[in-house]
């Protein structure tokens, strides 16, 4: 088994990882919350946002609150396994000795 054989495609953007790192220790956050923690646009983030959805890393949450849209997304159990993985992979990487 190679050394980077764990490493996720998914998560080299650093926009996804930042977004995965912020729900893997919360239970979730909004769309104005990753905006403003990530300082990326709305576009930006909806795209990368749709491309974990995709992949099942995440759900995301569409309700009202005082009639104002809001848009929560949660980490999913394939999406904590998958990130973990993957940061398990770069620490193992990061330990290797020459």
């Amino acid at each position: 088994m190679g050394l980077i054989d764990n490493i996720n495609k998914l998560f080299d953007h650093r926009i996804r990882l930042g977004i995965m790192s912020i729900l893997v220790v919360n239970e979730s956050a909004d769309f104005t919350a990753l905006k403003e923690l990530l300082g990326v646009t709305d576009g930006n983030l909806a795209s990368h946002t749709k491309t974990l959805e995709k992949a099942n890393y995440i759900v995301v949450e569409k309700s009202f609150i005082n009639r104002k849209p809001n848009t929560k997304y949660m980490i999913t159990k394939s999406g904590r396994i998958a990130f973990s993985k993957h940061i398990e992979a770069l620490e193992n990487i990061i330990k290797q000795k020459e």
